[in-house]
Parts: structure tokens; C-alpha cells; sequence
């Protein structure tokens, strides 16, 4: 493996630094966006996102409607920008996710959202792009610049954005006070030695990825990086779904990564993880509970919505240490650029 940092590994240890900056800098406006959710006072929220950002939407569905009681649904923007609908969303917010802000189907839908009554919120790392202009507040996630093709730092901050958001409109003090301890949290995930998962991978092509809750939209992000990094068919599922079909494939050796955070899902993902290598499954959990699936470590947040960002640091810098295991370059992953532009 060559010594030189690749620029996924160089923005995966930034993210404690980035996640500081957006803190530093949001604090004031994230009153402000607290403030204009409470005037509105949504009936339920809509996201509109594409590939990692969608499961940074993913991730804050759960949260919004775990912390606030409010019903969250993805858009798919094909909606507007192929069918040409108009939603009728007079009593929704909506979160717009894109790093770029550029793709001309989630503007199409962002605009279309703001159209249809919605107060609209677009989360990019891009302030000057065309998705600011279309919605009615900007969040600058405030990443910084990321070279690699495969999104990190972007992911993370766009989710800590999103708490943000959800901290100012609930007033929650517990979780804002969270949020602003994650960058010491996250520089403990990094430091989280994931190898024994390298080795069961070697010679491995495909494995499944559990997770319940909040710690779901982490693992769907874990099975894109697989693919994205590792050209390794990853396919995420739900501690509960998988049990109901998917377990038909699942024999001796075969790979399992259970994302169990410290919540309330962590002791039926740890169940499910325990059946699973009672099958013969090399099975591998991020918690305690489990008595036959092999243990991750994992670095505790103290707080139930901010431990799954935890997780997906640990994991992003065990999957670029895998890519490069494979000798594959994770910056340059097959048939990928930075930037897609779908209608």
C-alpha cells in the first residue's frame, strides 16, 4: 500500500475539525432557523436529497420524528423535474441536501417545494449555488473543500446541520449540548481499530449491513461506501427486516457488520446479530449485548441521535483502509465523478 495520505483519509481525519467550524459559525443562525420553523410550525417535513445526502436525510427523519414527534418523508424529485408535479406542502418544511448544490433535479424539486407552500432549507456545502438561491433559508454546512469522490466530511456536517436545526426549533438543550461535544467524540471514533473486519473481508465480495433507527440511515451509507470505495456488493437492512427473506443467503463465513448504537434498538440489533452467527455468519457488532457476534469498538457520544455519527467516522476510516487493502485508490472509484447532475 502506497504511505501517502489519500485525500478520502485526509478528510475523513478532518471531520472533527469540520464539524467544529460549522458549530463555530451556525450558532447565532441556527436560532434564527429555530425561529422560522416555530412561526411556520410544520405539520410534518419532506427531504429532498440524492446519494449520501439522502442518507443524511435518512438519518435526520429519524431524529426529527424521534425528538420532535414530527413525521418526515422523502421527496423523490423526479416528482417535479420528470412528472412535473407540483406537491401541495402549505403545512411542511422542507431539507434540500446537496453538497454541490447543483444537480438540476433536486433544484427542480427544492423550487417546486418553496412553490407549493413549503419553507424551504438547503443544506450544501456550496453557499454560492443554485439550490441557496432557490430555497428560502441557506445552511452553509460548512465542510470545507472535499477532493475524494466519495463523501465524508459533507456527510457528516450535513447531518450535524440538520441536529442543529432540530435542537433550535424543539429547544432541546440536551441535544444542541450534544452536538457541540461530537468533534472530541468523533476524534475518539477515529482512533476505533475496525482491522479484524478487514481480514474476514479478504476474499469477500458481498455482505450485508444491519441497523435499527437512526443507525439504519448510517448503514445504508456504509453499504454506498463499499460499493463506491471496495466494489464490494454491500446491501444494507433493517435488524428487524432482515430475518424475513435476505437471511436465505446468509451461510457459513458469510459477512455481517451490525451498526448498533446506544439506543433504544441496540439490544434487538444485538439479538438479531446473535442469530445471524448462529447460522454460521461471521457476524461483527458495535456494542456490548451480543454473546456469539464479534465485537467492534465504538466510541460512545452520551447521546442516543449524535452516537450513529460516530459510527459512520469509525466506519469511513476502516472502509479507505480496506480500499487501499484491495489496492484500489478510494479517490478514484470506477465510472464515478464528484459532482452528478441527474434530471
Amino acid at each position: 500500500m502506497t504511505t501517502e495520505p489519500t485525500f478520502m483519509r485526509r478528510e475523513i481525519e478532518a471531520i472533527p475539525d469540520a464539524v467544529t467550524g460549522f458549530l463555530q459559525g451556525s450558532e447565532r443562525l441556527a436560532e434564527g432557523w429555530g425561529i422560522r420553523l416555530r412561526q411556520k410550525d410544520p405539520a410534518f417535513v419532506v427531504t429532498v436529497a440524492r446519494g449520501s445526502s439522502d442518507h443524511a436525510a435518512s438519518y435526520l427523519k429519524y431524529a426529527f420524528e424521534i425528538a420532535a414527534g414530527i413525521p418526515v418523508a422523502s421527496i423523490g424529485p423526479s416528482v417535479a423535474s420528470i412528472y412535473n408535479v407540483r406537491l401541495k406542502l402549505k403545512g411542511a418544511a422542507c431539507l434540500a441536501i446537496s453538497q454541490s448544490g447543483q444537480s438540476p433535479d433536486i433544484l427542480r424539486m427544492a423550487q417546486s417545494a418553496r412553490e407549493g407552500g413549503a419553507l424551504t432549507f438547503a443544506l450544501t456545502n456550496t453557499p454560492a449555488s443554485p439550490l441557496a438561491e432557490v430555497c428560502d433559508e441557506l445552511v452553509d454546512i460548512a465542510a470545507g473543500p472535499e477532493r475524494s469522490v466519495a463523501a465524508t466530511k459533507t456527510f457528516v456536517n450535513s447531518a450535524v446541520a440538520g441536529l442543529m436545526i432540530l435542537a433550535a426549533w424543539a429547544r432541546d438543550d440536551g441535544l444542541r449540548n450534544a452536538v457541540h461535544a461530537l468533534p472530541e467524540k468523533l476524534r475518539d471514533a477515529l482512533a476505533c481499530d475496525w482491522s479484524e473486519l478487514c481480514e474476514a473481508l479478504d476474499g469477500r465480495q458481498s455482505l450485508f449491513i444491519l441497523g435499527r433507527g437512526p443507525a439504519f440511515a448510517i448503514a445504508n451509507e456504509a453499504a454506498l461506501k463499499f460499493k463506491e470505495t471496495c466494489a464490494i456488493q454491500a446491501e444494507a437492512y433493517s435488524a428487524a427486516e432482515v430475518m424475513h427473506g435476505p437471511v436465505s443467503i446468509v451461510g457459513k463465513n458469510f459477512p455481517v457488520l451490525a451498526l448498533a448504537a446506544r439506543d433504544a434498538a441496540e439490544r434487538s440489533t444485538g439479538e438479531t446479530a446473535d442469530r445471524l452467527a448462529g447460522k454460521g455468519a461471521a457476524v461483527f457488532i458495535t456494542g456490548d449485548g451480543a454473546k456469539a457476534a464479534s465485537r467492534l469498538p465504538f466510541a460512545s457520544t452520551g447521546h442516543p441521535l449524535t452516537g450513529p455519527l460516530a459510527l459512520i467516522v469509525s466506519f469511513y476510516s476502516f472502509i479507505e483502509t480496506l480500499a487501499r487493502r484491495r489496492g484500489l485508490d478510494p479517490d478514484r472509484p470506477a465510472n464515478l465523478k464528484k459532482v452528478t447532475e441527474t434530471e
